[in-house]
């Protein structure tokens, strides 16, 4: 309850901003638009709350909310952040460059929300089927969300359709996410035109304001010319900083009042143009922003204008790693790491654009002041091939066997053909093999590889062969399994990119729902993800759907994962009941076992008390048959029978079912009890 007071704080900051929104120059209807989505997320969970839950329950049922409350109080704070930042008109030049293209409000700051709200609700709904002391009205609630969770509602319109205003992607608001950006390109256009017409500004801001106008207005394409470097280097208030790494090309720069990095180069300018051109215009909020090209053609150098990070993810994880903390981040922070990685490089290949060099060198971060540790990443260190000198690394990591983040298939062609410096098998296959390796460095806080004492040429060929880094034995199956199907020696076999990251959102999903992951026996996810997406890909994705998919299909992509999570779920849980033959008692600790139909085999199955006399006879009759099957069955050695079922000490009976089998059913208080069910049981 404390977070949705704390949310209520938010909001309230917010209506403050917003009295003044017609001031706000740059990104105005993006702001309008995430303060209007938030007003709707906090009376949509009022209204959960207040239909659910029961407020002297707060200390007692409602703990399922707090850590899916405190996720969605971080996004809002960040919300509030970015809006105040776009409301802050000093620097507006600077303002102007860095915020023009940035589509952090709906990729980054949305995206985060839908991504949040289907956890919240199902937190509040978990609450909710145990609130209250009316068992009539418990399970009427359980009845109502076993219906919202049946297969019939798994279509996109029929989703919206149903529940479209309750995850915020109503037809209004989708319409909202695929225009608020166009419309504030548009009254950007118009406002560099009046301060153009003016006649207020300096000679150096008129020049550099119809530059940014060529740049930003589509309708009037410039010839792809980059902004001459005297407006950067030959500016009053631009001053060099720092060298970032010894003898490397980049460099932090202040600039109209900002701080930016520089990346300068040199060569011929004119072969990279189009590339340069083709870089500055992919945005997103993961991967390292190009903002304005300048170049001087005569001493042939190029100086390319970046967001400025705080440090790459190599030097963080080291940084964090220490011998009284065996791995650098949370659980919840390294899945969200990994989700925006993914992310990343999942709009880097749907422009046709394959890393090669996809390593932590590569990942840059920076802190989102938040209280758990969350970092943003960005990677860096793709495209401009154009340029001779350029090299994917840094100083700072020439020392690192780079073919420890290499695929096995580029290792091979490295082989085949050396001294060659560039790989037609850096593909998007081969990118999601890097992206493993970064997976387990995230999990361990180890480098890959680096306890071998193998190294060159026979650890390139041992990976060659299938070699990969071992995991300590307390990780998470659930990532784990998910990074080894990235490092696959197969690269048909490997997952994409859009896949990852709806696996990861779900898995985020699980890590939020059930806090005690850093337990010594923590919890598993119910089912495969890995299976419900391949399910997922052969319903949805062969439909022509945009990849990536817009932020707005994000809530039907997990709603869609937890109807198959419960389907198969309740269907494991029904089968291990038949087959352990238990009572309605089961031992997995299915936490969806309360919507379960309570009609199993096992509650006609009854107990037959075992004397000697009977069993013997059952024995003898049945003997023939259990050597048949037992020879017959795979598997199982040839002439050895199964264990007849005798009474034991630790209080087992033997039980005939409906088919007249012979099944062992322990004594209740023999029977498992542990909170989740084992690898081998969902099997």
């Amino acid at each position: 309850m404390d977070q949705f007071r704390q949310m209520g704080k938010v909001l309230g900051s917010l209506n403050a901003l917003m009295v003044f929104k017609d001031d706000i120059q740059v990104n105005q209807r993006q702001c309008c638009l995430l303060y209007d989505v938030f007003n709707l997320v906090f009376q949509g969970i009022a209204e959960e709350i207040k239909q659910n839950l029961r407020f002297e329950e707060k200390h007692t049922k409602w703990k399922a909310l707090e850590h899916p409350l405190r996720e969605l109080y971080q996004v809002f704070k960040e919300g509030e952040a970015y809006v105040q930042q776009c409301m802050d008109n000093k620097d507006w030049l600077a303002k102007v460059i860095s915020l023009s293209q940035n589509t952090d409000c709906v990729e980054f700051h949305i995206h985060n929300l839908l991504s949040c709200i289907p956890i919240v609700i199902e937190a509040i709904e978990t609450a909710g089927e145990i609130s209250g002391c009316d068992q009539h009205l418990i399970l009427k609630k359980r009845v109502v969300l076993s219906k919202k969770y049946e297969r019939d509602s798994m279509d996109p319109k029929i989703f919206q359709s149903n529940f479209g205003k309750q995850h915020l992607v109503s037809q209004h608001i989708c319409n909202r996410l695929d225009a608020v950006w166009k419309e504030d390109r548009w009254f950007l256009l118009e406002t560099i035109r009046e301060k153009i017409n003016s006649g207020s500004l300096t000679k150096q801001e008129q020049r550099l304001m119809e530059l940014l106008l060529m740049k930003l207005d589509h309708s009037n394409p410039s010839d792809g010319r980059l902004f001459p470097s005297s407006i950067l280097v030959g500016s009053k208030d631009y001053h060099l900083r720092r060298r970032l790494g010894s003898g490397s090309q980049f460099k932090e720069v202040q600039w109209l009042g900002e701080s930016f990095v520089i990346r300068h180069c040199f060569g011929e300018i004119e072969p990279a143009i189009p590339e340069i051109s083709f870089l500055s215009s992919l945005v997103h909020p993961n991967i390292l922003q190009y903002l304005c090209g300048f170049s001087d053609e005569e001493k042939k150098e190029c100086f390319l204008l970046m967001e400025l990070m705080s440090k790459d993810l190599s030097s963080c994880i080291k940084e964090f790693c220490g011998p009284r903390r065996k791995v650098p981040f949370s659980l919840p922070v390294v899945v969200d790491l990994m989700l925006q990685i993914a992310r990343g490089m999942e709009y880097l290949h749907s422009h046709r654009i394959y890393h090669g060099d996809l390593n932590p060198y590569n990942i840059l971060v920076r802190p989102r002041n938040s209280p758990d540790g969350y970092l943003q990443a960005k990677i860096s260190g793709f495209g401009l091939s154009s340029f001779k000198n350029f090299t994917h690394r840094t100083s700072s990591n020439q020392n690192e066997a780079p073919f420890i983040w290499y695929a096995p298939e580029v290792l091979l062609e490295q082989q085949e053909q050396p001294g060659t410096s560039s790989s037609s098998k850096y593909t998007e296959k081969a990118d999601i093999y890097s992206f493993g390796m970064i997976c387990f460095e995230l999990l361990t806080g180890k480098v890959p590889f680096e306890d071998s004492h193998l190294q060159g040429d026979k650890m390139s060929r041992n990976i060659r062969a299938g070699e990969r880094p071992l995991f300590p034995f307390d990780s998470p199956k659930y990532l784990t399994n998910l990074t080894k199907k990235c490092w696959h020696t197969d690269p048909i076999q490997r997952p994409s990119f859009s896949s990852i990251c709806r696996i990861l959102r779900n898995i985020k999903r699980f890590v939020m729902l059930n806090p005690d992951h850093s337990q010594p026996d923590p919890p598993m996810t119910p089912v495969d993800y890995g299976d419900i997406e391949a399910w997922f890909c052969k319903k949805f994705a062969a439909e022509g759907k945009p990849n990536p998919a817009p932020v707005s299909q994000i809530p039907f992509e997990m709603f869609a994962y937890r109807v198959m999570e419960k389907e198969r779920s309740s269907a494991s849980f029904k089968d291990r009941s038949s087959e352990s033959g238990s009572e309605g008692t089961s031992g997995c600790g299915d936490e969806n076992a309360a919507l379960v139909d309570d009609t199993f085999p096992a509650l006609t199955e009854k107990k037959i008390p075992v004397y000697p006399e009977f069993t013997n006879k059952k024995l003898l009759s049945t003997k023939k048959t259990t050597d048949a099957k037992a020879n017959k069955r795979p598997g199982t050695p040839k002439g050895r029978a199964l264990r007849p079922p005798f009474l034991t000490k630790s209080g087992r009976s033997l039980r005939i079912n409906s088919e007249s089998h012979l099944s062992v059913v322990m004594a209740p208080s023999r029977r498992r009890t542990s909170g989740h069910a084992s690898d081998s049981e969902l099997a």
